[in-house]
């Protein structure tokens, strides 16, 4: 075989590696999604099928912090900014929201959670958050968020000393990422 011979590259590959590529990217989303909800990873917490059946004895402080987006005319408040629960324990927490302006507008509240540690075992039963959320002008409505932290928190080295958590809350007028992705 020739020098010449061995340096060139069969456009076939080149052809295979391109659609792996291409296939990656578009794949790339939904797996980290999915890891992230595996994992935990960046306070991705988790949406729980069944409540547990056992209550530890050990506080853990969970604070509410709740903001609205430039451009979004809405006012966004937790009636309690602070709870106490023992891992394993059910609470709910309520959060009302205003359309501070006259017009219809619709939103959606991400949230993220600190310390990222604690994401995959804090589980919410109901959530408002990832859904749209359509408010008349001047309209008020409660939302409704219950959740638990699961029991293993304290059987993991990471975890086991974490007292407070922190879920941050945020609404963003769905109208903005529509006008962002044209």
């Amino acid at each position: 075989m020739s020098s010449q011979t061995k340096n060139k590259i069969n456009p076939i590959y080149l052809v295979v590696i391109f659609f792996v590529m291409l296939g990656l990217s578009y794949a790339s989303v939904p797996l980290y999604e999915l890891f992230c909800k595996v994992t935990g990873f960046g306070g991705t917490t988790k949406v729980a099928k069944e409540v547990p059946n056992v209550i530890i004895n050990h506080n853990v402080t969970t604070r509410f912090d709740t903001n609205v987006a430039k451009g979004l005319f809405w006012d966004f408040k937790v009636e309690k900014i602070k709870l106490d629960i023992n891992p394993g324990q059910v609470l709910t927490n309520k959060f009302i929201v205003k359309n501070l302006g006259n017009e219809t507008s619709t939103a959606v509240s991400t949230f993220n959670v600190t310390p990222d540690s604690a994401g995959k075992y804090f589980n919410k039963i109901s959530c408002f958050c990832f859904e749209q959320q359509t408010l008349k002008g001047k309209e008020t409505m409660v939302f409704e968020m219950a959740y638990f932290i699961d029991p293993k928190i304290v059987d993991d080295l990471s975890t086991k000393e974490i007292k407070d958590i922190t879920l941050s809350y945020t609404f963003f007028d769905v109208a903005n990422f529509k006008k962002d992705k044209n």
